[in-house]
């Protein structure tokens, strides 16, 4: 019996509560019951259905958000909720039964070229992880079943995985011509066969969780808080589509040196690191009227 633990989620619904469980509850399937009949195949949401004050839930991934009548308020009963379920889910409570799985649904897989040569974005068309991965070897890759198999390919050097898309960098003993449809097949096929993409116990195991992440940013000072802020809100946008991302990983205050890890497509891009760096700078200086801040972009 493992012990699971639950974190309480704002949503920009006030009436909506979202209980983040630090394990996978699906097999990447999502399930919206608008009341106990049509919960037949969800003990755990039919469980929930006995609190009357609860009109709607729905089960993801790796959480359960309740739509709740407005007879009371989530914050007199947000933390019994979040107590019920969690000691369901410890006693190994059924979430949903094998009876509620879909029928295999239709999967998309398009390959995107970035700006690197050497990586290749697959986008899909349903989100496969909930946070952003990315694993090195076959060994790092051991919380993903899915990198795992990629690293079986004697040719995947990283493989880096974002919401519904994955970056894969290869070595360069091959051209993408002669690979991309043998990968884009075969994650195609993965997907649509509903094969674990990453391990139940893996946001918790790589702190990946919302609640690890959450705790990281209140630990930090103020001005490394900001400039995750801009970050996240001006810089990561634009190489996430590029098949990247950007992690803040310290400031010190001493030297006003801010370093940040490029990861994805951005690792190892031989424009990626100058450009980036440059335009980070330039940004974190005039956003935080500070002209003597430098970037220091480090490879993933």
């Amino acid at each position: 019996m493992a012990q699971t633990k639950i974190s309480i989620v704002n949503t920009s619904n006030d009436t909506i509560k979202k209980f983040e469980a630090d394990r996978f509850l699906t097999n990447h399937n999502s399930f919206e019951f608008n009341n106990i009949d049509e919960a037949k195949h969800s003990p755990l949401a039919q469980q929930l259905f006995y609190l009357p004050f609860v009109k709607k839930v729905y089960i993801a991934s790796n959480f359960i958000a309740i739509e709740r009548y407005n007879i009371v308020e989530w914050k007199d009963v947000e933390n019994e909720v979040a107590k019920q379920i969690e000691d369901y889910l410890s006693n190994d409570g059924i979430v949903v039964s094998e009876d509620a799985i879909k029928p295999k649904a239709a999967v998309t897989v398009y390959a995107e070229s970035t700006p690197n040569p050497g990586v290749l974005k697959f986008v899909c068309n349903k989100v496969l992880v909930p946070n952003l991965y990315e694993f090195t070897s076959i060994e790092d890759a051991k919380p993903s079943p899915l990198a795992t198999a990629l690293f079986q390919f004697p040719f995947v050097k990283n493989v880096y995985m974002e919401k519904n898309f994955i970056s894969i960098t290869k070595f360069d003993i091959v051209e993408w011509e002669d690979i991309t449809l043998q990968l884009r097949e075969f994650l195609k096929s993965y997907v649509e066969d509903g094969k674990t993409i990453l391990n139940d116990d893996a946001p918790k195991q790589l702190e990946k969780t919302e609640e690890a992440i959450e705790q990281k940013f209140e630990a930090l000072d103020d001005t490394s808080k900001n400039i995750i802020n801009i970050l996240e809100e001006y810089i990561k946008p634009a190489v996430e589509s590029d098949g990247g991302n950007i992690e803040f990983k310290s400031y010190d205050e001493g030297t006003k040196k801010v370093e940040v890890l490029l990861q994805g497509a951005c690792s190892g891009c031989p424009s990626s690191t100058f450009t980036l760096k440059n335009g980070i700078e330039s940004m974190l200086k005039e956003m935080l009227n500070d002209n003597a801040i430098t970037v220091n972009a480090i490879n993933g």
